[in-house]
């Protein structure tokens, strides 16, 4: 693939020492910003490959698979999605939007890991316990949670995106439960139910002492004024919407391909950067909803650019995918194999992946049967050489560079 005309890396590379001269940034964002910058450079190390026709060779540098890193997130994307395959079931698939109003959004910042927590607790309980109404399904299911923290133009918008099987198994476990056709839960009972769970627990927070507050959120730290910003959340609507059923299990996981190991922004959306600053597509949902035009480009400083990619930086050691109920890792596969059966339904699972003796984790060159043919001779390429972070190859030939 083809290397992007701009990448975030290039941006970084061309203000970022600036930006860290003017601004302090956590520990998190320091790592961040030093593994963009470093990703399939020199810094990494990377291996030699060269075809044992020809002797065409090409310098492949390593990734530095950060998380953040929008260079990186497509082949863990589709390792992830390998084994997801196996976990389909035969049903229609809902997907769910849980959203934070903005003044807790603005808690959320100062408090990532505490409120991102809360965020994925209270949307999981809210779910299964109106699931497993039988006013509702009556039924326990499983679903597929995914935090976003970001709007089309990254600015900060926490919310959680949510993919569930249509269904779920009798409180006896010996039937399967559809969905009505077109309808997964009531979203206004679910909206009532998140927000009352949401603002118990985010008390609860507060009263032990776990949330933090600086600047102008400061005068929070009191419980009076704490109470006195909670009140109208109480009664305000919060956001909880349902999207239209996915068309199949194929369209389930290609949505699950561009959701989960999303980043703020893709490199793909960016268009230029010069004396005005860095130029990238957005898309203006408010626009769209009013019949206006809705795709549209933003220009940004460098700065406030970088600035807004680094809001979405997660905890060290945040889960940002999570599942849940059937779906939960340590039974899952057992559950979707009784799913199976009761619902009589067959589906093929995915071939287990093999790994090499050193790990995929260390490097990037990969198996030989996955190596792509010369690109000059069609024959077979082969690795010929290794070499460390910030060394040089010791082979001495004419080499294209691959970064893509």
């Amino acid at each position: 693939m083809a290397r992007p005309a701009l990448e975030v890396a290039d941006i970084l590379n061309r203000h970022g020492e600036a930006y860290l001269v003017r601004h302090r940034l956590s520990r998190g964002q320091l790592k961040v910003m030093g593994a963009i910058r470093a990703c399939r450079t020199a810094a990494l190390g990377g291996h030699v490959m060269r075809c044992g026709d020809c002797d065409h060779a090409t310098i492949a540098y390593n990734s530095c698979r950060n998380r953040h890193c929008p260079r990186c997130q497509g082949a863990a994307a589709k390792d992830w999605l390998a084994d997801r395959q196996a976990d389909l079931l035969p049903v229609a698939y809902y997907h769910l939007v849980f959203t934070l109003p903005a003044p807790i959004a603005a808690i959320a910042f100062q408090n990532k890991a505490q409120v991102y927590g809360l965020l994925f607790r209270a949307a999981a309980e809210t779910l299964t316990t109106i699931a497993g109404d039988p006013k509702h399904l009556g039924a326990r299911i499983g679903f597929t949670s995914v935090l976003h923290t970001w709007g089309s133009a990254m600015t900060y918008h926490p919310h959680l995106h949510i993919i569930a099987p249509g269904g779920g198994l009798s409180p006896d476990g010996a039937r399967w439960i559809a969905c009505r056709p077109g309808f997964y839960l009531p979203v206004r009972v679910l909206s009532r139910l998140f927000r009352r769970l949401f603002l118990e627990g985010l008390a609860a927070l507060h009263a032990s002492g776990r949330l933090a507050f600086h600047g102008d959120l400061a005068r929070l730290a009191d419980g009076d004024a704490f109470a006195a910003m909670l009140a109208p959340l109480r009664r305000a609507d919060w956001v909880v919407y349902a999207k239209r059923p996915f068309g199949g299990p194929d369209a389930v996981l290609a949505y699950l391909a561009r959701y989960t190991h999303r980043v703020a922004i893709a490199n793909s959306r960016l268009v230029a950067m010069d004396q005005h600053g860095v130029t990238f597509r957005w898309k203006d949902y408010r626009a769209r909803s009013a019949g206006t035009v809705w795709r549209k480009t933003m220009t940004l400083t460098a700065h406030e650019f970088i600035r807004r990619f680094l809001l979405h930086v997660l905890p060290d050691g945040f889960h940002r995918i999570r599942h849940y109920g059937l779906l939960a890792s340590s039974r899952r596969a057992d559950t979707v194999a009784r799913i199976r059966q009761i619902i009589a339904a067959q589906i093929p699972a995915a071939a287990p992946q093999e790994h090499d003796a050193n790990g995929r984790a260390e490097t990037d060159e990969p198996p030989d049967d996955h190596r792509p043919p010369c690109p000059c001779c069609g024959g077979r390429i082969i690795l010929v050489e290794r070499f460390a972070p910030g060394a040089a190859p010791r082979t001495i030939v004419a080499v294209r560079i691959d970064t893509s």
